[in-house]
């Protein structure tokens, strides 16, 4: 048998979901890297005969019975081809009926490689075992729905396929060891966590498909969107393929602006904060056609599910009969859906049989044009960021109609809920210039938000220099003169800063500059003009010797907003914490700390967690001894003064807040996901385990002002100011933290 080359013309991908949303989603970085690409609806189709180098095919089979998801699958893979390489897409909760359509892989021929993480989700897999949030599937409430318990292990899943472990994806050897673990065992499971673990992956697997043909060439990689986008990326360096149209193009090749429907399957979770979000919006959100408005060209109106309906059988029936009485009144409409399920089923209602990917919003939320010409947006059921339906509502008209054009009687930004953010800048002398240009010029910073930095023009744009970015920094001097393009970033600048200004030097110019861009910036939150501050590190040394004598941040946005108290809350991707105390020595500390403030302080970190979109967050409060005093051994008596009666109070008002709780105890559970937030007594009990758990992607938030504010959880970092080496990801997070906690703006 010859070695198939990735550099072949007639190099054909075939990739199988089990439901219209996960085809969606792995379809679109095929696309994105130039592939040919069809999704398919028609489980019938013979993939060697396709004229697209990749085709993906929703198979339908989730929720089949056992027995014929095998004959699908089975009755798909058979493939004589071995020019047709075979990615077999899963969901990232390992839900459906996987057991059967890998044995029936498995049966045809091949060698099966699991690699099931989703990074982004935090979905990983450790020691062959599903972990979510850190914690087993089968110890969340993810199966809530299925007819069976969740597996405790992918081999469990499995069944009576055999299978070996292969663990640390990135280690040099991984080629030889999944060479040896499928040559001794039909499946290999593979223990992942990150994009680099997948990324590894793939490499391994591509290249043992042309070391070792015998064996890969009958073999299937197994994996959820970001397996799947991880193979696109490494074929794309190595096969021709050709850039496809722009999805602007393909959408106004057909016709003007429609009305858009959308439908949301589910009201709770995170499909229920993004429908209030909608509903905020002023997007008509209702449970039947007969309440929804008569939308107009470019309006879009969204078909929900009833309200604390339990059976999702019946909820399916009740969207799709009025799905159905929506379009046959309004049948050239584009959608929106959410739910694979119910996406299937409405576009089997309009005989639509294959779409065309056009781009991804964000991770898993995609339009495409369908075969009857109309375009569709789609994501699973838990995806999405809050804004996510008014912004995809924006995106379908605007694909209709671009910006430049006002072809009809409805503005552009109707339905723009992007949040303006205003960034400051920082200390100049900082790392400040660095990384508010580096997060602005993320690919996602103007898909989420308007961003308008408070800032200096010169000094960004040294600050693009250092990076080796190519930026138009462009100088505004009100929110309604900028523009939202790639590259450009719009600056309001006091001028403040001379243009010698040192780098990594303490400068009581730059520290009355940094003082009077957090003014400018809260003057325009306080005015309306703004729904969120995102801020870049100031000094407070600096701070000080302009004469401004606040011991940071959080007081001085206080200050200008005229707020009496406020909590900082520090968010990691494994731990949230929020402070009961700050910057005050610990003897005043623990003086300050009484049952009123401990109150107040849960209350704003409860109130922030269900904006964000977790409708009953678990709060873990610390003690203020060690080992919360251990019944009178340590202290005298804080816990039962201090922290106590706030407990028995907000315990009462449904607030599931837990404690006293012994820190060290507090934060290894929140580590391992146990806690949504922890409560901590003053500034060190937060700040320390804060640092060893993700001090690189942390963010800073003040909650409690009338405008949310987030922030880098490091400083000005003088020491590499104006070098290009200082990492962004933490103000690239910021600016992600603030848009989800941020009002929608009113228009």
């Amino acid at each position: 048998m010859t070695s198939t080359k990735m550099t072949k013309d007639h190099q054909n991908f075939l990739i199988l979901a089990d439901d219209f949303s996960g085809a969606c989603e792995v379809s679109s970085p095929w696309n994105e890297y130039g592939f040919s690409t069809k999704i398919s609806l028609d489980y019938t189709a013979i993939p060697s005969k396709t004229t697209h180098q990749s085709l993906v095919v929703d198979t339908d089979s989730r929720y089949l019975e056992p027995t014929a998801a095998y004959q699908r699958i089975q009755s798909l893979s058979h493939m004589e081809s071995v020019d047709t390489i075979i990615f077999k897409k899963i969901d990232s909760l390992w839900r459906g009926n996987l057991n059967a359509e890998l044995t029936a892989l498995a049966n045809n021929g091949y060698k099966l490689i699991i690699a099931g993480a989703l990074p982004h989700m935090n979905r990983v897999v450790e020691n062959g075992k599903p972990l979510v949030d850190g914690l087993p599937l089968s110890a969340t409430d993810a199966w809530q729905v299925e007819p069976r318990e969740a597996p405790e292990s992918i081999a469990e899943l499995l069944g009576d396929l055999e299978s070996t472990l292969v663990s640390d994806p990135r280690d040099e050897d991984l080629a030889p060891r999944l060479l040896a673990a499928v040559s001794s065992t039909s499946t290999a499971i593979l223990d992942c966590a990150t994009e680099e673990d997948l990324s590894s992956i793939a490499k391994a697997w591509l290249e043992l498909r042309e070391t070792h043909p015998e064996i890969f060439e009958r073999s299937v990689l197994v994996g959820t969107g970001a397996l799947n986008a991880a193979l696109a990326s490494s074929l794309a360096s190595a096969t021709t393929a050709s850039p496809q149209n722009s999805a602007q193009e393909s959408a106004n090749s057909s016709t003007a602006v429609r009305p858009i429907l959308g439908v949301v399957g589910s009201a709770s979770g995170p499909s229920g904060k993004q429908l209030d979000i909608a509903e905020n919006a002023g997007i008509p959100c209702e449970e039947s056609v007969n309440q929804l408005p008569s939308p107009k060209p470019g309006e879009a109106v969204i078909l929900r599910a009833t309200r604390n309906a339990s059976e999702p059988a019946l909820v399916l029936q009740e969207l799709r009969q009025q799905a159905a009485g929506f379009l046959a009144e309004h049948p050239e409409s584009d959608l929106f859906l959410t739910g694979g399920e119910t996406a299937r089923a409405i576009l089997d209602d309009l005989n639509v049989t294959s779409l065309t990917p056009l781009e991804q919003l964000e991770p898993g939320v995609v339009i495409s044009q369908a075969s009857d010409g109309r375009l569709v947006g789609s994501k699973p059921g838990s995806f999405g960021s809050p804004n996510i339906l008014p912004q995809a509502l924006t995106a379908l008209r605007n694909l209709r109609a671009p910006l430049s054009q006002e072809s009809t009687s409805m503005s552009t930004t109707t339905l723009d809920t992007r949040p303006f953010i205003a960034v400051t800048m920082g200390d100049g002398s900082g790392v400040g210039p660095e990384v508010t240009v580096g997060a602005l010029i993320d690919e996602n910073a103007y898909k989420i938000s308007r961003p308008i930095v408070i800032g200096d023009c010169h000094r960004l744009n040294l600050g693009a220099q250092a990076l080796g970015l190519a930026v138009d920094i462009v100088e505004i001097t009100e929110v309604s003169q900028a523009q939202f393009t790639p590259s450009r970033i719009n600056v309001i600048d006091p001028h403040l800063l001379s243009e010698d200004l040192e780098w990594g030097k303490v400068s009581a110019e730059a520290g009355n500059a940094a003082y009077h861009y957090i003014r400018i910036a809260c003057e325009l939150g306080m005015r309306g003009e703004i729904q969120g501050i995102c801020t870049a590190p100031l000094n407070k040394a600096a701070l000080h010797e302009a004469g401004h004598i606040y011991p940071g941040h959080t007081e001085l946005l206080a200050h200008f907003m005229g707020v009496d108290e406020v909590s900082m809350m520090l968010s990691t991707p494994k731990v949230k914490v929020i402070h009961v105390t700050t910057h005050i020595g610990l003897i005043d500390a623990i003086k300050k700390i009484e049952p009123g403030l401990v109150e107040r302080t849960v209350r704003r970190g409860h109130e922030a967690l269900v904006r964000a979109g977790n409708p009953n967050p678990k709060i873990g409060v610390c003690a203020i001894n060690p080992h919360a005093g251990e019944n009178g051994l340590f202290g005298y008596g804080e816990e039962e003064e201090k922290i106590i009666p706030a407990l028995e109070k907000l315990q009462a008002d449904g607030i599931n807040a837990i404690g006293p709780l012994p820190a060290d105890t507090a934060f290894f559970l929140a580590g391992r996901g146990d806690y949504d937030l922890i409560v901590a007594m003053y500034h060190d009990q937060g700040h320390g385990p804060v640092k060893v758990l993700g001090i690189e992607a942390g963010v800073n938030i003040t909650v409690g002002l009338p405008v949310i504010r987030t922030s880098v959880d490091h400083g000005t970092a003088f020491d590499i100011a104006g070098k290009g080496i200082v990492e962004v990801g933490s103000m690239i997070e910021a600016l992600q933290q603030s848009v989800n906690l941020a009002s929608v703006p009113v228009k």
